[in-house]
């Protein structure tokens, strides 16, 4: 009876509280300690992330290599997630740009498939769990690298600019009066490219998670409840993630968009960095510090130096400094981080960089996270063995 009382407490926390931990205010006193309901929506969405894994395609024998398992319908209790009072409503591709020989034509299609299933879009539709949450939450979750070709985009690891022309419907410049703020702006060329590329019968990622979003918010316009975007992803799926939170805030300004990314990449410079501030749009970080991932691409300069007057990378000469400047290998990391160690935990042992960087050690290491100064709960023993 007490527990049940004490369950009912939370919920209500977190109805009453939820822009704070959609990051309203930047996650500031949640953090450390790691606030019990913040941890709670962490683990949630990285089960949302998940299922991105568990229902991919990995048999190359297959019809369906790299496609969803699953139809909609049941998606998510096919993917280990019953009753989480949300319905999948669009299933999404990333296609990658990258122009392969002709030879390669006949390549089998575990190398040279040039679009993949990466993710899908959700929202919460039941009424008690949209109670619980404080609002009527829309979900887009990307997994992380799988294919050839998403390998090949990784390491094409320079910055370019944006706003840039593409043959989108809805390019990144296409924002009205954000255009001049967005100008000089650069990412990841893979991550963009991914992102924004498409096929003569396939759209872009880009194309598609926006319409998409455009549609619920039409669907549930007169809705009473308060709506809100959460983008979340691992490794690639991080990337990506963040660059859709950045190019969707313009279209959707009064709409709450949160990124919640598990291992993620650096994925853009110091202006993309203030652009995602300006938009309004919150990035929450999870971090191993022993995850090489996390480390790459690129070098990060020290935050703004001489009131943001030049950019200088530590440990290094100037005039290297000014090499990796202009061979455009500077990037930014944004958002806030929740950094943890996979060496605080008592299960994890000698872990290798693989391990380092899996999902399941993730969600493991923020289910046993307390503090700084007490980094794990002994008792955390959750999703190593799954």
């Amino acid at each position: 009876m007490q527990s049940s009382s004490f369950s009912r407490q939370k919920e209500e926390k977190l109805g009453k509280r939820w822009k704070e931990y959609h990051g309203m205010s930047n996650w500031d006193g949640l953090l450390d300690p790691l606030d019990a309901n913040l941890r709670s929506e962490i683990l949630r969405y990285g089960h949302f992330v998940e299922a991105t894994y568990k229902s991919f395609e990995f048999d190359p024998s297959s019809p369906n290599y790299t496609k969803c398992k699953f139809p909609k319908r049941t998606f998510l209790e096919r993917s280990g997630l019953p009753n989480t009072g949300y319905r999948v409503t669009k299933y999404l591709c990333a296609t990658s740009g990258i122009q392969l020989p002709s030879w390669l034509d006949k390549a089998p299609s575990w190398l040279a498939t040039p679009s993949n299933y990466v993710g899908y879009v959700a929202v919460c539709d039941n009424k008690e769990v949209i109670k619980r949450l404080g609002r009527r939450d829309i979900v887009v979750a990307y997994r992380g690298t799988t294919t050839c070709l998403e390998w090949l985009e990784n390491f094409r690891a320079t910055l370019t600019n944006l706003p840039i022309p593409c043959t989108t419907k809805r390019p990144f410049d296409n924002y009205n009066n954000n255009i001049m703020d967005s100008i000089g702006a650069m990412v990841e060329s893979g991550f963009l490219s991914l992102y924004t590329s498409s096929l003569p019968t396939k759209l872009s990622l880009q194309e598609v998670v926006i319409e998409e979003i455009s549609r619920i918010l039409h669907t549930f316009r007169v809705d009473s409840v308060p709506l809100s975007l959460t983008v979340t992803g691992h490794s690639l799926g991080a990337a990506l993630a963040t660059l859709t939170a950045y190019d969707v805030k313009p279209y959707f300004p009064n709409l709450p968009v949160t990124v919640i990314s598990f291992g993620g990449p650096r994925v853009g410079d110091r202006r993309f960095r203030r652009q995602l501030e300006r938009q309004g749009t919150k990035v929450l970080r999870i971090v191993n510090s022993e995850d090489v991932i996390t480390k790459v691409p690129g070098f990060v300069f020290d935050d703004d130096v001489a009131g943001g007057s030049g950019v200088h990378v530590a440990g290094f000469p100037s005039w290297i400094q000014k090499r990796v400047e202009e061979a455009q290998w500077v990037y930014a990391e944004v958002g806030r981080e929740l950094r943890l160690c996979s060496r605080d935990s008592p299960y994890l042992g000698n872990t290798n960089v693989a391990t380092c960087h899996e999902l399941n050690t993730y969600m493991h290491l923020v289910d046993g996270f307390v503090c700084s100064t007490c980094p794990f709960r002994a008792s955390a023993k959750r999703f190593l063995w799954r």
